[in-house]
């Protein structure tokens, strides 16, 4: 079993990333968010899970161990799911993301996944609220669904976010930037909906500095 690669990304794609290992490439299929946030050249260590079907073998992999924990909860108490949905989950939600949405039995933030319908989120939600080993993701991950969890049930906050998203940034830098803005202009949670549109340009304005 490979659970683990550390070497150097020779390329990525919008779907997987190639990881040369001792002379090795692995091909890594991965959650969007990870793939934005490797790039060619880098050295990177990548959590790892091996899946063998009748017509492929299929390396998956994560940034994080939380992610990679999730994603094997997902196929494991969750009957009929498999690792392309699994992985499509956490390409559209991040790891905390996907938590709350489970607890709150949020159908439409599951279904928002590609090649997930309602019938499978309400699936999803069925068996595994109250069930997700979150004890068992690591101490990072712990650490952040606690420090995001008052933005994440700010509504307002979180139209920022995905408006952010919509014009083509990922989750992670949307996130950053938007926490940023509102610590810098000493902004506190909840935001009123009259700050979206100065919040949003300003988040905005901080990521194209950062380009």
């Amino acid at each position: 079993m490979i659970g683990m690669l550390n070497g150097v990304v020779e390329s990525i794609d919008s779907r997987c990333a190639l990881v040369c290992v001792c002379g090795v490439g692995y091909e890594v299929y991965m959650p969007s968010s990870d793939l934005s946030s490797l790039h060619e050249g880098q050295e990177a260590k990548i959590y790892t899970s091996l899946h063998v079907s009748q017509d492929a073998i299929t390396l998956y992999g994560f940034t994080s161990m939380a992610s990679k924990r999730i994603f094997l909860q997902i196929q494991q108490k969750v009957s009929g799911v498999g690792p392309k949905v699994a992985l499509s989950l956490l390409s559209t939600l991040s790891v905390d993301r996907l938590i709350k949405a489970i607890a709150d039995s949020d159908v439409s933030a599951l279904s928002s996944a590609p090649g997930l319908g309602k019938k499978g989120a309400q699936k999803i939600i069925l068996e595994l609220k109250g069930s997700i080993d979150v004890s068992n993701l690591d101490d990072e991950a712990n650490k952040k669904v606690n420090e995001n969890s008052n933005n994440i049930n700010d509504f307002a906050l979180q139209k920022v976010v995905d408006g952010l998203i919509s014009l083509g940034w990922n989750r992670f830098d949307a996130q950053k930037a938007v926490e940023n803005v509102c610590e810098q202009e000493n902004i506190s949670s909840p935001i009123a909906d009259a700050n979206i549109p100065n919040i949003l340009r300003m988040a905005l304005s901080s990521l194209d500095r950062g380009r």
